[in-house]
């Protein structure tokens, strides 16, 4: 059996589109699940869209996620190098092979012959633009005469006329194209640098990848590459293209109708855990009604067969409910680590919270947040005292009788030795009971006095968190400010 070898192939361009964490992940887990490798190599020959820096934001995002590459830029391997623009005199070996076979030629034409070209053929209303031979009929003395004076020239492919060009796709069966509907793509700019076509299909090979599974954008570019490996004689690998991702309106996911970088998920608080689950389901899914999913189990269930052909919608609904539960179901440690670097970054950063105030907060709040964040911004009566109180609640619950009884109830606190949250509770209860009123009327109110809110986790454990010296504080200034 051949090693499974699968790869990950992006441009520099700027940031790691989620378009582009699916079909890393999607290698990834492919690659795991048949004890294979997973490599990592930057496409990066077009240098009009290199985007200084890209290359090690792409490796921080694909690591801050958790897909470690087994071969690529900064991990080796046997078969680099893994930039593309580091393995030129390659691509310039075998473009002259192609050349030499007659499945390769040399163009001369000028951008202004091409522009003509291009725009007859559109008055003609031809379905497609392409090139129309002109240089595949230069005479060998004219190519190495224009060769010899210095003009810039691209190399193209020969795609014959009148020729079925089939393949088989995991995901889509048996796709076939005509011949006469794809163009003598440029495999060799006039910059010397080769075009995705070309460098895509010799990195491959010589990388010795067995599957190539990408986005269905490349769907159309793949008879090209059949045919490129045919001329070469080399074996194709197997393909699989995976279905777009689409917004709501099922439109294409752009940047127009939200965000499609990983760091902006990552940037607004969104657990790997949660972005890599969500991603995993964008078009595949294990055949149940099965929705969470941690890395490993992934691997184990993940198949290229069970990927859709439809494209996906991006519900942002759903992964902020995926957020929710895997954030519920980690544990309080790794919580704090992460609830830790939030209040690094918060106003709270000077405030002196121990470990185990910390993760009686989480206890606390667990079950009424969705963002590690949230630990802080739902809930800043656990870091301070209110700075303004809840103008609802104060209407509803803040009568004029209201502060004679929380007075009451204050007192009962004074008294109380080290408090536990039940010792707060009996001496709410007996309050209610010395002022002739339900326990409602106390409970409200004070809520509202400690924390400015009229919802939040259980009043005794709210209570009990914030000590009884840090309560009676609260209820004090409270009263100085609704009287």
């Amino acid at each position: 059996m051949k090693e499974t070898r699968v790869r990950f192939a992006p441009s520099p361009t700027g940031y790691l589109h989620v378009g582009g964490l699916r079909t890393a992940l999607y290698n990834y887990l492919f690659a795991k699940k048949n004890n294979g490798r997973f490599i990592l190599r930057i496409e990066d020959t077009d240098r009009s869209r290199f985007v200084e820096g890209a290359v090690e934001n792409l490796i921080a995002a694909l690591k801050w996620a958790g897909l470690e590459f087994d071969e690529g830029p900064d991990a080796g391997g046997n078969y680099g190098p893994y930039m593309q623009s580091k393995r030129l005199e390659i691509y310039k070996k075998y473009s002259n092979e192609l050349i030499a076979n007659g499945n390769g030629y040399y163009c001369f034409c000028t951008p202004e012959r091409l522009k003509e070209l291009r725009d007859e053929q559109e008055k003609q209303k031809l379905p497609q633009a392409k090139y129309d031979k002109h240089c595949l009929n230069l005479s060998k003395q004219e190519i190495e005469e224009n060769l010899k004076i210095g003009i810039p020239y691209v190399i193209r492919l020969n795609v014959r006329p009148n020729q079925r060009i089939i393949f088989d796709d995991i995901i889509r069966d048996r796709v076939e194209f005509d011949s006469n509907n794809v163009d003598d793509q440029v495999l060799i700019k006039s910059d010397s640098y080769p075009t995705y076509h070309l460098a895509n299909v010799v990195d491959d090979h010589l990388m010795e990848v067995s599957h190539v599974i990408r986005g269905e954008e490349w769907l159309s570019s793949t008879p090209k590459h059949v045919l490129l490996y045919d001329a070469f004689g080399w074996e194709r690998p197997k393909f699989a293209h995976l279905p777009l991702l689409l917004n709501p309106d099922k439109s294409k996911l752009s940047k127009r109708q939200g965000d499609v970088a990983v760091e902006d998920y990552r940037d607004k608080g969104y657990l790997k855990e949660a972005l890599i689950n969500f991603v995993a389901l964008l078009g595949w899914n294990a055949g149940d009604d099965k929705e969470f999913y941690y890395l490993n189990e992934l691997i184990e269930k993940f198949s290229l067969e069970r990927v859709n052909k439809a494209g996906a919608v991006f519900d942002l609904q759903k992964l902020n409910w995926l957020n929710a539960e895997h954030l519920r179901k980690m544990n309080n440690q790794s919580i704090l680590l992460l609830l830790r670097q939030e209040i690094l970054n918060s106003q709270f950063a000077t405030l002196n919270l121990t470990d185990d105030y910390l993760l009686k907060v989480i206890e606390a709040m667990k079950e009424r947040v969705s963002f590690i964040k949230e630990f802080i911004t739902t809930c800043q009566y656990f870091y301070t005292s209110p700075i303004e109180y809840e103008q609802k609640s104060v209407d509803k619950n803040w009568k004029p009788e209201t502060t004679q009884q929380i007075n009451h109830l204050r007192g009962r606190f004074t008294s109380l030795d080290s408090p536990k949250k039940e010792d707060f509770e009996s001496a709410l209860e007996m309050s209610a009971e010395e002022l002739g009123i339900g326990k409602g009327m106390l409970i409200h109110p004070l809520r509202l006095a400690v924390s400015g809110q009229s919802t939040g986790p259980g009043m005794f454990d709210l209570l009990f968190l914030l000590g009884k010296e840090e309560v009676i504080k609260r209820i004090d200034k409270a009263i100085s400010i609704l009287g």
